[in-house]
């Protein structure tokens, strides 16, 4: 089978309703993390917090997040994928809800580290379901997988400007609104899968990280994302823009991640293969960060850039999951997990550390900084390119649609 060809056949677009329902809700959590980048601002100003206290709402909701992947196959194996969905739900619900109501900066990085908690729970868990559910095959699952992830990124800034020129509490509250749809139409549409036979041990994803290629992936993951979220997290305070404005500009870099995370990285992945498709994404991502660095102080060139890093990001999003899920011999949900972890720390420590770097140094050092680690991951890809060949070998294989074996494996796993 022709590998690069077979990846452009996949339609994600074909999918039972239960898979829709999932995606909707991964639509509404991914929401949370583009969700406050418009009310920064406002949140600092209203509040009287500094950037670096404001950015702990990235930080508490991301490092949480990281460290609860390591135990959501612990209790996905106990409880089914099912209550697991809708007890991440559920948390995301009640912390959203509270972190409106709050009155303190403290507050509401409290209440985001128990919504980090909920996101979880339901992304790790979410994303097996899809991939045991989806028709067309285990790419298409992933396709469709990060389309949800794209679509939310680009409503979250759009629904957090939109609502944030209210209220700065109104973010919150609307994802509350909308987790609860999520919610009922888990509930209503979406099966159970039946429990492993083999229930995972909660040590299981750090064992996993002994694969070469699921550490090579995960660093190369954790350093993409330190720029990736010094970008997402610190690029407001510069602009000096309102919530309405920063809303949109956002908005159109998360329209750029959908549009690339569903066509473009297929398109790319299959005229250069997974290793090439990713050191050309990550090189011109360096560049677009680099660039922020030095022009700074130039709102026209920031926001131009803030929103041609969409088209990179988006592409490696999509190559970079579809690659991890393939490249470790260990169960998805495991590898998911192990994966999830690593990367979410890079993400969550990124905005706090960008905060205190621009306190005492300015604005250019984060993102050259950022540019940094981008570029870093570029080497420590490269100490894997063969592990990568082997990944894009076995996506070949599973552009085939087969939902009765992708469901079997999950129940193994």
């Amino acid at each position: 089978m022709n590998v690069r060809n077979s990846l452009s056949a996949v339609s994600p677009f074909r999918q039972p309703k239960p898979v829709f329902a999932v995606a909707f809700a991964c639509v509404v959590s991914f929401m949370g993390i583009g969700l406050v980048d418009p009310i920064l601002p406002a949140l600092s100003d209203k509040l009287h917090a500094t950037p670096s206290q404001v950015e702990l709402l990235f930080t508490s909701y991301l490092v949480i997040t990281a460290v609860a992947m390591l135990i959501t196959g612990w209790v996905s194996s106990r409880i089914g994928a099912k209550r697991t969905l809708v007890a991440g739900l559920l948390l995301i619900v009640a912390f959203s809800a509270l972190a409106g109501a709050s009155h303190s900066i403290e507050g509401i990085v409290g209440f985001r580290a128990g919504w980090g908690l909920g996101n979880a729970l339901f992304i790790a868990t979410s994303l097996a379901v899809i991939v045991a559910s989806a028709s067309g095959g285990f790419v298409g699952a992933i396709i469709l997988y990060e389309t949800a992830l794209g679509i939310g990124i680009a409503l979250g800034p759009l629904l957090g400007g939109e609502l944030g020129a209210i209220s700065w509490r109104g973010p919150f509250f609307g994802v509350t609104v909308l987790m609860g749809i999520a919610l009922v139409a888990t509930l209503l549409l979406v099966e159970d899968v039946p429990r492993p036979a083999q229930r995972v041990s909660i040590t299981d994803p750090i064992r996993a990280l002994r694969h070469r290629g699921l550490l090579t992936m995960g660093v190369t993951a954790l350093l993409y994302n330190w720029g990736f979220f010094t970008l997402l997290g610190y690029a407001p305070f510069p602009l000096h823009l309102d919530t309405h404005q920063l809303g949109y500009v956002f908005t159109a870099w998360g329209v750029l991640v959908g549009v690339f995370a569903i066509f473009g990285a297929p398109w790319l992945q299959g005229r250069l293969g997974i290793a090439r498709a990713l050191y050309v994404s990550l090189a011109l991502f360096t560049i677009d960060v680099l660039v922020i660095g030095v022009f700074v102080n130039s709102h026209t060139t920031v926001i131009a850039a803030v929103i041609l890093s969409g088209v990179f990001i988006g592409t490696n999003n999509t190559i970079t999951t579809q690659a991890v899920m393939t490249v470790a011999p260990v169960p998805r949900p495991i590898a998911s997990a192990s994966y999830g972890f690593i990367r979410f720390i890079g993400g969550g420590l990124a905005p706090f550390a960008a905060g205190k770097l621009a306190a005492t140094y300015g604005d250019h050092l984060p993102f050259y900084i950022g540019a940094a680690a981008i570029a870093a991951s570029i080497g420590v890809l490269a100490t894997g390119h063969r592990l990568l060949a082997g990944a894009e070998e076995t996506q070949a294989l599973e552009a085939v649609p087969q939902p009765l074996d992708a469901e079997a494996e999950l129940v193994a796993a």
